[in-house]
């Protein structure tokens, strides 16, 4: 057998080399060196701007993540695609949730992002009636005595966070009269314009559109903060779906963490924060300046502690069974899963 040549030797020394270490990365790292796939579904408002920040920031990439990004117009929309398989997180609201378990769909809360996001508003024409001092319910009174018609108020479709937040306003909160205030459902985008438009005479919403309907016309006016319109008010919330946390823990883990880090940072300097924000919510309709200004909002309250809501959520799914949007009260046993929360914050 003839002796082996140097350049030889050294071609299958280096060739070893390379598959030791690539059984070593199988063994650390699992089958690739690429990370998870993760299809996130997000409403577009600041309660989920710590989704935003963490992708911005590049912690969800650090966490192992290639997460695409999706935008819904509502909380129950998402739902669909939830339970059709097409997204692995949802970012939204915690209200459709319940419903989400009716159904059996297996999604897990595993962070909070905000709370008492919600708040109402009243346009020009219905603005100067709560001046005053007037009582609320007075208000919306007056205003159908004056215009001879109820006022039309716009949120999102029956089921979701604004919505209910809205309803339990008027008519547990302001003691409203039904015939003096109209429900209009319609996408965010669309009550933000229907507000600016005068197509609506009030209406919920959040941050960004708090900020940026009254930068547009300073006459509409902020009447009812989201801990009026139901304390403690549960807001946005990081729900997982089952087989994509059970299959990928780490991933999870990875993400959880992410959120608690951008929440911090939130809270610490908005500054820093609101380009990642802005530039997944500006659509070229508004600038890192009004995003940051809506990150100091009283309506911008972050937290990613899904523990602060589990009582807050019981009195929402009690209050949408007595409306109609919910069958029956849903136990959140196995709804929150506030195990990688804790492990992120070192709790």
């Amino acid at each position: 057998m003839r002796p082996l040549t140097p350049v030889f030797r050294t071609f299958l020394s280096a060739a070893a080399g390379l598959v030791l270490a690539g059984a070593a990365s199988l063994l650390a790292g699992g089958a690739s060196a690429e990370g998870v796939p993760v299809r996130i579904g997000v409403i577009p408002v600041i309660g989920a701007a710590p989704v935003f920040v963490a992708n911005g920031e590049g912690w969800l990439k650090e966490a192992g993540l290639e997460p695409k990004f999706t935008t819904f117009e509502s909380g129950p929309n998402m739902i669909q695609a939830l339970a059709s398989g097409t997204i692995d997180v949802y970012v939204a609201g915690i209200a459709p949730l319940a419903v989400a378990r009716t159904k059996n769909i297996d999604v897990r809360v595993v962070a909070a992002t905000a709370v008492e996001e919600m708040v109402f508003v009243a346009g020009p024409k219905l603005a100067p009636y709560f001046a005053d001092g007037a009582s609320k319910a007075d208000a919306f009174k007056a205003f159908h005595a004056k215009e001879g018609r109820a006022a039309r108020l716009a949120t999102q479709p029956p089921g979701s966070v604004p919505n209910t937040t809205l309803q339990h306003w008027l008519w547990q909160v302001a003691k409203t009269t039904k015939a003096d205030a109209e429900i209009v459902a319609m996408g965010i985008d669309a009550t933000q314009q229907a507000l600016l438009a005068g197509a609506v005479d009030g209406a919920s919403i959040r941050e960004p559109a708090l900020t940026i309907v009254q930068a547009r016309n300073p006459a509409i006016k902020l009447i009812a903060t989201g801990g009026e319109m139901f304390p403690d008010q549960p807001g946005t919330v990081v729900g997982v779906f089952g087989a994509f946390a059970d299959k990928n823990p780490a991933a999870v883990e990875g993400l959880v963490k992410a959120v608690v880090k951008a929440v911090d940072l939130l809270k610490m300097d908005p500054a820093r924060a609101a380009p990642p924000v802005e530039a997944a919510l500006g659509k070229g309709i508004t600038d890192v300046a009004t995003i940051q200004k809506a990150l100091s909002s009283p309506a911008a309250k972050f937290t990613a502690d899904p523990r602060v809501i589990v009582e807050a959520t019981k009195k929402m799914q009690a209050y949408q069974v007595t409306i109609g949007t919910l069958d029956r009260d849903i136990p959140v046993d196995g709804l929150f899963v506030p195990s990688f929360y804790e492990k992120a914050a070192g709790k």
